[in-house]
């Protein structure tokens, strides 16, 4: 975990994680574990990790989610931490989702952002400053079956994610003893860079055009981001960020 400015824990923080991967190991590590030292990084902050709402339907795993920060992914759970008048929370979204895993695969920067805009609102509304973050290394902890738009594979994974919710990316990576094949993935690092505070002015109801110059701010924030530490991460110079 890096940090590219400081976080004042008078304050929320709304933070958009980048990319969603297979399984979202580096935000479950980075925001619900101590095992990056978040605490020792960003004093006084608490962080929040949405999930899907399907999972707090399962007894026991349900506590063993909340134990860790973990919160359901709607609307009122955002609300109830972002707007906390003494601060020092940090609500962190897996922008992409279930969907975005799909396209999880090693050396892929494709992102589905740019039609995601609720999470942009809800910042508005609270006032909020939202917070670009993204993971290198995420991609490349497993690999996945070629499923590209149109194939009759990817209907089926998109056809189960609107019955259910979830996606089901077909992955494999090394097992225990081997590294031909399994579902345990690659001794690969992952860093989550995460990049400085954007300022958002406080409004109740938003206008579609506020929220998209609010938006925009941030992809091109999230854009530097990934161009300033690329380098540092082994990813080619000719790759960049591609929203969809």
């Amino acid at each position: 975990l890096e940090k590219t400015a400081e976080l004042d824990p008078r304050q929320n923080y709304l933070v958009g994680f980048h990319p969603h991967g297979v399984l979202a190991a580096g935000a479950f590590l980075n925001f619900c574990t101590e095992a990056t030292g978040f605490s020792t990084l960003f004093p006084g902050i608490t962080p929040h990790l949405m999930m899907l709402s399907l999972w707090f339907r399962i007894p026991f795993f349900r506590d063993y989610a909340m134990s860790g920060g973990l919160i359901a992914s709607d609307k009122e759970s955002a609300s109830y931490v972002l707007r906390k008048p003494e601060g020092g929370n940090l609500l962190a979204i897996i922008v992409g989702g279930a969907q975005e895993a799909l396209d999880a695969r090693p050396g892929s920067f494709t992102l589905l952002l740019k039609n995601r805009k609720g999470f942009v609102r809800l910042a508005i509304q609270h006032g909020t400053p939202l917070v670009p973050a993204f993971s290198f290394g995420e991609n490349d902890l497993f690999d996945q079956v070629n499923n590209p738009k149109g194939s009759w594979l990817r209907r089926i994974q998109h056809f189960l994610q609107q019955i259910m919710g979830i996606s089901l990316p077909l992955f494999h990576a090394r097992g225990i003893f081997q590294y031909s094949f399994g579902v345990i993935p690659y001794r690969r690092p992952i860093c989550t860079v995460v990049g400085k505070p954007i300022p958002v002015q406080k409004k109740e109801k938003p206008s579609e055009e506020e929220v998209d110059q609010v938006h925009q701010k941030y992809l091109n924030e999230l854009s530097q981001l990934f161009e300033k530490h690329k380098a540092k991460y082994n990813v080619p110079e000719d790759s960049h960020l591609e929203f969809i």
